[in-house]
């Protein structure tokens, strides 16, 4: 029997001028970055709380951190931490570290001790970026004498903001909140170390497509934090083809960047896919903070917006955005990723933006998307659409991981692509059961359809087997968002004595909403089977998520388990 696979199917649902592959030049990221410069010199790259930053300027910025690096003695191949939020800084010294042929790492600013702790043992960094808010933790960590950091570069928010914010933040926040710092003996200031690099020569280093770029370590929400090894042509490659996946002017798209650039979706679709197309990045550091964001979409009116379920959910919410106080009818196209895309979201922010709002796939490993709806053509809801040009897709059998599944049956999803991850950092056996044969294994639980479009039904691992059933919780949540009363919900097993596990639904419910526990219980009785529907329902006034927007299954489990305990005790 022929592969249901092998005659892409999805190809004839691409829009039209979406090609089936993308040449993959050998060129490095930064690329991007000189050409823009060179292109564009005048048009904004960043623009920050007001501020904003030249292609030309940013250039020049970038240029004397490479500068810089090498009169420090950082070769290629060398890996430096950028820990801080969205920022101009963040932008400046990622391009600056790659210029230098460097390896970025870039790491989430609400990281533990100890989480931080492992992420610099492990890269081997011996160069860390950082924000003053987050000074003193990493000198803790380095004190403790278990990682090789060397060189520290520290900046303060208020170094690009306009110069009236930067007077109030200094007056009214900086020693509040933490941002007042006074470097140890040996570490700098970044404008310190930008002026260094003005007085320096660029370091002469070759980088290629095959170089190494970027150690993006995954979320760590099932286990120890791993490494994923992503070259120049991996992010080079994914760039590209989102560039033909979404229609964009050279020089005039405006990107809200509200999703962390720690995270590779936000520094792929919202930071390099923004260089590449010599687009201004309105930077936002806090997503939560809706008063900016939403205050950012009014004045500066972007066209893409790249986000998480979460932040979309959030806008939909807003009562001022109901009021009309704000417009934000600007965003033409949004790509969700990070975390299922519920149809009630979908439908209520394509109403509030009159854009297209259309839910995509990707993963740590494969820098970033995979799969994504076309922006023209079909948009099956409910699906991650069909693979981008390059990308191949299969569906195998969750035992053997060889035996393709027929058209509309479930399996684990496979992946191959020029953006596939190399493997991960120091990780030999978690690479080899990752990469097999050249496709990587996801462990998202999915299908395909007869027209190629992909709908995961699950996480592997998440899984609930309630007597003997296989449930998946993404189904449940889908029925539950249906109900009036729901804003969020997360679906999860629980232990169960009599079931083994049986299912549980975490809610956030309207403000001021009466419905109870025993009627979302009673209302899911008739829209789910009787193995299916949540035994157990708990409100929530917020449920617990990354800084992605991804709700942390394993924390709402572990609170239940918690509770069961002193409950019992």
């Amino acid at each position: 029997m022929s592969s249901p696979y092998a005659a892409k199917p999805w190809l004839k649902h691409y829009d039209e001028g979406v090609p089936a592959t993308v040449d993959v030049p050998d060129y490095p990221v930064h690329h991007f970055m000189t050409e823009a410069a060179r292109n564009y010199p005048e048009s904004d790259a960043i623009i920050f709380k007001g501020r904003r930053i030249s292609y030309r300027q940013l250039n020049e910025l970038t240029d004397a951190v490479a500068a810089g690096l090498a009169a420090n003695g950082f070769k290629k191949g060398d890996r430096a931490v950028i820990y801080m939020p969205n920022t101009p800084q963040f932008v400046i010294t990622y391009f600056g570290i790659l210029k230098a042929g460097g390896i970025v790492v870039a790491t989430n600013p609400l990281y533990t001790e100890r989480e931080l702790e492992h992420q610099l043992q492990d890269c081997g960094a011996e160069t860390v970026f950082v924000l003053s808010l987050y000074y003193n933790q990493l000198k803790n960590v380095i004190r403790k004498g278990h990682t090789q950091v060397k060189r520290v570069i520290v900046t303060s928010i208020k170094e690009y903001l306009p110069t009236h914010l930067g007077i109030l933040f200094g007056l009214l926040k900086e020693k509040k909140e933490g941002h007042h710092v006074v470097p140890e003996t040996g570490d700098m200031w970044f404008q310190d170390f930008l002026a260094l690099g003005r007085r320096s020569p660029k370091p002469a280093v070759k980088v290629t497509g095959d170089d190494i770029a970027l150690l993006q370590y995954t979320g760590g929400t099932t286990g120890v934090a791993k490494g994923a090894i992503g070259l120049h042509r991996n992010l080079v490659a994914n760039t590209l083809a989102l560039q033909t996946w979404i229609d964009w002017t050279p020089g005039k798209e405006g990107f809200l960047a509200a999703i962390p650039y720690f995270h590779v979706y936000g520094m792929v679709t919202a930071l390099i896919f923004a260089v590449s197309v010599a687009g201004h990045q309105i930077i936002i550091p806090n997503p939560r903070d809706q008063k900016d964001l939403l205050s950012s979409i009014n004045k500066y009116q972007p066209s893409i917006f790249p986000g998480v379920p979460a932040l979309y959910n959030a806008i939909n919410n807003n009562p001022d955005v109901a009021a009309g106080k704000y417009n934000i009818r600007s965003i033409r196209a949004c790509i969700s990723g990070s975390a299922p895309l519920l149809l009630e979201t979908k439908r209520r922010f394509e109403e509030l933006t009159g854009g297209t709002l259309v839910e995509g796939f990707g993963m740590t490993e494969t820098f970033v998307a995979t799969h994504a709806n076309p922006i023209k053509g079909v948009n099956k809801e409910g699906s991650i659409g069909i693979p981008l040009p390059n990308v191949e897709s299969r569906i195998v059998d969750v035992n053997d991981g060889v035996t393709e599944m027929p058209v509309g049956e479930e399996g684990e999803l496979i992946i191959k692509a020029p953006t596939v991850m190399q493997g991960y950092w120091n990780k030999d056996e978690e690479t080899k059961n990752a990469l097999r044969d050249g496709w990587l294994y996801s462990g998202d639980i999915a299908k395909m359809d007869e027209d190629g479009y992909f709908f995961i039904t699950d996480r592997k691992k998440d899984m609930i087997i309630a007597g003997g059933y296989n449930i998946y919780p993404r189904e449940v949540e889908e029925v539950l968002m249906m109900h009036p009363a729901v804003v969020e919900v997360s679906v999860a097993g629980v232990q169960d004595p009599r079931r083994g596990e049986t299912v549980k639904a975490w809610i956030v419910k309207k403000e001021g909403d009466p419905t109870t526990e025993e009627e979302i219980i009673e209302w899911s009785k008739e829209h789910l089977a009787k193995y299916k529907y949540p035994r157990l329902v708990e409100f929530r006034k917020e449920l617990p998520k990354t800084t992605v927007g991804k709700v942390l299954k394993r924390e709402l489990r572990k609170q239940h388990e918690e509770a069961q305990k002193q409950a019992g005790g």
